[in-house]
């Protein structure tokens, strides 16, 4: 027994990406904690949400607007990435890599939503 969205490689993928920005979060400041710190993990765990929610009982119109969500999420986490890099609260090392992650991931959610005819 399983959920539909429990399937998809993207929302697999931004499963574990928001772990790994969780974990990278955890060594920002504690004045960050209700800004930045809260900021990125909500936008990091919306990701995965928004496609599971998409899923489900939607008309395939409807899951591709969740899909949009998702990739919206994710902008908003780079962003929050450019944020923690300036401020030094990330290494460039640290950057380059989520923000690949991001791209990448990105690109899965904008081909799997492509594939969604109505």
């Amino acid at each position: 027994m399983s959920f539909k969205f429990e399937k998809l490689i993207i929302w697999q993928k931004s499963m574990s990406f928001g772990e790994d920005i969780f974990i990278l979060s955890q060594n920002f400041p504690k004045d960050e904690a209700f800004n930045l710190t809260s900021q990125i993990r909500r936008a990091s765990d919306s990701i995965a949400l928004n496609i599971s929610e998409g899923s489900i009982l939607q008309s395939k119109l409807e899951f591709r607007k969740f899909l949009g969500y998702s990739i919206r999420s994710l902008a908003e986490v780079v962003t929050c990435l450019y944020k923690a890099k300036n401020r030094k609260y990330i290494s460039e090392v640290n950057f380059e890599e989520m923000y690949n992650d991001s791209y990448n991931l990105m690109n899965q959610i904008i081909a799997f939503r492509n594939q969604i005819k109505e």
